[in-house]
């Protein structure tokens, strides 16, 4: 049971994310510009620093990993149009599409923590824990939204909490079907997919609407911000 409670450690720390909506709202515009273009940032940088790679080099197929790259942008924009229909909040939309990447993004990771903590406990808490600074901004991207679209705390928390849970399943997948269902070239899919899943919402939901708040200087430094932590965050993932 061990490595079930380390993963579930390790998802769990994405409810930090809701820290800064308890922030003093007389700054509302910049905390609401800041985090996402500081969420942009990290989820840019994830994709293109560690998932793409991770799926290229599971898959060694470019055109495969490119495949897939685009079916999962393709599937952000469906998701994107079919919330658009529901809701015409660009702040809630952000948060929701955010979740559900998240969500398919936290499974294999669950997969990978749980695979590694159960063959190398030392290894295991490694990574765990560079998962771990890594939700927090992931958090981030799913309570600032739906927080300052007008969500209540308990309800941002318990759509964070959700999507902080799915990195247990990926851990509870593994214990009940690992060897005999999940392959490594369905994670590299899953890395391909998530990966434009990701790259969608940065480039079009979270850049998109920090910049609607006419402070480059604010979205610059908070993009640099979250790419030079998720950069961090991957080289000691790597160790």
């Amino acid at each position: 049971m061990k490595p079930l409670l380390i993963t579930t450690l390790s998802g769990i720390s994405t409810l930090l994310g809701i820290i800064p909506t308890y922030l003093n709202l007389k700054y509302k515009d910049k905390i609401i510009n800041y985090t996402l273009s500081f969420s942009a940032g990290t989820m840019i940088t994830l994709s293109l620093f560690s998932l793409i790679i991770e799926s290229l080099n599971i898959l060694n197929n470019l055109f495969l990993v490119l495949i897939f790259l685009f079916l999962g942008i393709f599937i952000s924009i469906i998701i994107d149009k079919l919330i658009s229909l529901k809701t015409s909040n660009n702040l809630y939309k952000v948060g929701i599409v955010s979740l559900f990447a998240l969500i398919l993004h936290n499974i294999p990771e669950g997969i990978i923590t749980f695979i590694s903590t159960n063959n190398n406990m030392k290894l295991g808490l490694a990574l765990s824990l560079g998962i771990a600074l890594h939700n927090i901004p992931e958090g981030i991207a799913i309570a600032v939204p739906l927080y300052h679209a007008g969500s209540t705390h308990k309800k941002v928390f318990i759509l964070t909490l959700i999507s902080a849970l799915s990195e247990l399943s990926g851990g509870v997948i593994s214990l009940i079907f690992f060897r005999n269902i999940i392959s490594y070239d369905i994670l590299g899919i899953l890395y391909a997919i998530t990966a434009g899943i990701m790259l969608q919402i940065a480039i079009n939901e979270e850049l998109n609407e920090a910049l609607t708040y006419n402070n480059k200087k604010i979205t610059l430094r908070g993009f640099i911000l979250g790419s030079i932590i998720m950069l961090i965050c991957i080289y000691y993932f790597k160790l």
